[in-house]
């Protein structure tokens, strides 16, 4: 699935900053132009993207919620 399937308007480009894993949750901070970007996402959903410090990210922001897509 291409970055374009998903329809959420607003998508910052960026790189994980720091990851405080937790048992079940983890929280993501994502470095954008815009500023810092804060996701709470499953620990389950890091590993299985496989996200480190440095991966290049899209957070997508919709309402309160923002999603992780690693490019």
């Amino acid at each position: 699935m291409s970055i374009q399937a998903i329809n959420v308007r607003n998508q910052f480009k960026g790189k994980v900053r720091e990851i405080i894993r937790g048992d079940v949750v983890s929280e993501v901070d994502v470095e954008t132009p815009w500023g810092i970007v804060t996701s709470v996402i499953t620990t389950r959903s890091v590993d299985e993207l496989k996200l480190v410090v440095g991966s290049d990210v899209v957070a997508l922001v919709k309402s309160t919620e923002v999603s992780i897509a690693k490019l």
